[in-house]
């Protein structure tokens, strides 16, 4: 009897040990803070005008990759799909995207197909170069065919993004003399200043449609032509039909990104890009254009530093109306101080957002206790100690490569008054019982989306006002009075 104690002793002991071994050194996904990589493709794709983007691998894809986005934008987003089977990913998928590609030449009619390569194709190792130069002999009148590597095991949306523009950059710019606006394209109007318009390529990073309008404001009353590379500002939140459009109206043409390295210079946002490979530096390495590399122009200090640049460019000095909207946010600033002052914030997203945010949130006088990120870029250390005055950026917990489940772990440790992020960290705001300001993408849980204004003067303003209101909300469902003068 002993000696069977002794052996299921022994026996359930190694077990034991085992298991911990296992859940020491490895560790799984349960929630990720991220989302695949050809969604990231798939939406820099739609913001050129004509183009189809196409995901080489199973219908499952581009099924979530449009569900994704149709609920975030609410809008028509239509991605065509190779279709893989079995057989496929025994044999390889060339005969597929061939099929692929003559379908949605005879459906569309597009002037790009942006080609996007699912983890299937990629594990399979087909040879999408060269299945694509077949196509082209085969079917000479085809469009061009753009094709990003993007499988979601070897990074995010955010990359996906990122890395379908510089395959577009690639394809499309060749070396050429830059700095000649006559010949520059751009796809916004031309602001009526008299010595001639600056010419000037804006990558503003994956941002809302309002954004992109906002921008493009911008630039327009500056007097700068801008080519927006990707504008799906038109595309993904446009008016009501009158007529069904297979390829929704917008966005930049292929011929205005053609002449790209005729610019005069280059703005990309991202903080954290700043560290990377991207379609400005591209630009930059293949012909010559200048690329300024700014964070994203959330909050006062770094906005100014984006009109910094642009007066840079033009030799003049930022309108007056962005003049009184600077006024107008710092004096919002002094009345709504004292209501967040201190407030405890978790922000989680997109890198370069998360950075802005942090930035926004210490001007308020907010304290960015959680940034926490699903990308991981090593870089969002130095850009959050570069914007955020160092008694705050102490207090900061980062986090890089996050899942939700480690966030929610985190920020109970950290008592959050208030997170901001995408609807996908909803759960953990209402099982901790904190306001949650949606920024970002995925909005899945609000309306409105598409017109969520997050940069510019403006775009600080409205969203001090929705922190302030959230906040005094908050207050007043707590108080057992529900105080209507707060």
């Amino acid at each position: 009897m002993s000696e069977s104690i002794n052996k299921t002793t022994a026996r359930n002991s190694g077990e034991t040990r085992m298991k911990n071994a296992l859940t020491a050194n490895t560790e799984a996904t349960q929630n990720a803070c991220k989302l695949c990589t050809p969604l990231g493709a798939a939406l820099a794709f739609k913001g050129i005008r004509g183009a189809v983007p196409l995901l080489h691998g199973s219908q499952g894809c581009s099924t979530y990759i449009r569900r994704y986005l149709i609920s975030h934008f609410r809008e028509p987003v239509d991605i065509a799909c190779s279709n893989f089977s079995e057989q496929t990913a025994v044999f390889g998928g060339a005969a597929n995207l061939e099929q692929a590609v003559e379908n949605i030449c005879s459906q569309y009619e597009p002037e790009m197909i942006g080609v996007a390569t699912t983890c299937l194709s990629e594990t399979i190792g087909d040879d999408v170069p060269r299945f694509l130069a077949g196509c082209r002999r085969r079917f000479p009148d085809l469009p061009p065919l753009v094709h990003v590597s993007s499988p979601s095991y070897r990074g995010t949306h955010v990359e996906g993004f990122h890395d379908a523009l510089r395959a577009v950059v690639q394809h499309f710019c060749e070396k050429q003399p830059h700095g000649d606006p006559d010949t520059a394209g751009t796809d916004s109007p031309r602001a009526g200043q008299s010595q001639g318009p600056v010419c000037c390529n804006l990558m503003p990073g994956m941002v809302s449609p309002a954004d992109i309008r906002h921008l493009k404001q911008i630039f327009v009353d500056a007097g700068i032509r801008a080519a927006v590379l990707p504008d799906y500002s038109e595309i993904l939140d446009g008016p009501m039909w009158s007529r069904y459009h297979k390829i929704p109206e917008g966005g930049i043409s292929t011929d205005n990104i053609a002449v790209m390295g005729r610019a005069s210079a280059s703005i990309e946002f991202g903080r954290t890009l700043a560290h990377r490979k991207s379609a400005a530096k591209d630009l930059e390495a293949a012909c010559g254009v200048l690329c300024r590399s700014l964070g994203l122009p959330v909050g006062i200090s770094e906005t100014d530093r984006f009109f910094e640049a642009i007066e840079a460019l033009t030799g003049r000095r930022m309108p007056e109306k962005y003049e009184k909207q600077r006024g107008r946010l710092i004096d919002a600033y002094a009345d709504g101080h004292k209501y967040v002052s201190g407030m405890r914030a978790v922000i989680y997203g997109e890198p370069d957002l998360v950075c802005g945010l942090a930035a926004f949130a210490a001007e308020i006088g907010m304290i960015p206790v959680l940034c926490a990120s699903g990308t991981q870029t090593g870089a969002m250390q130095a850009a959050l100690a570069e914007i955020v005055e160092s008694s705050v950026f102490e207090k900061i917990r980062i986090m890089e490569g996050a899942d939700f489940v480690n966030i929610e772990q985190e920020a109970g440790k950290l008592a959050p008054q208030i997170f901001l992020g995408s609807s996908k960290g909803y759960w953990i705001s209402r099982k901790l019982g904190v306001p949650l300001i949606r920024a970002g993408f995925p909005v899945h849980d609000r309306f409105g989306a598409p017109r969520l204004l997050h940069l510019g003067y403006r775009g600080a303003a409205q969203m001090f006002d929705q922190i302030v209101n959230t906040v005094l909300c908050a207050r007043q469902t707590e108080s057992d009075v529900g105080y209507a003068y707060m």
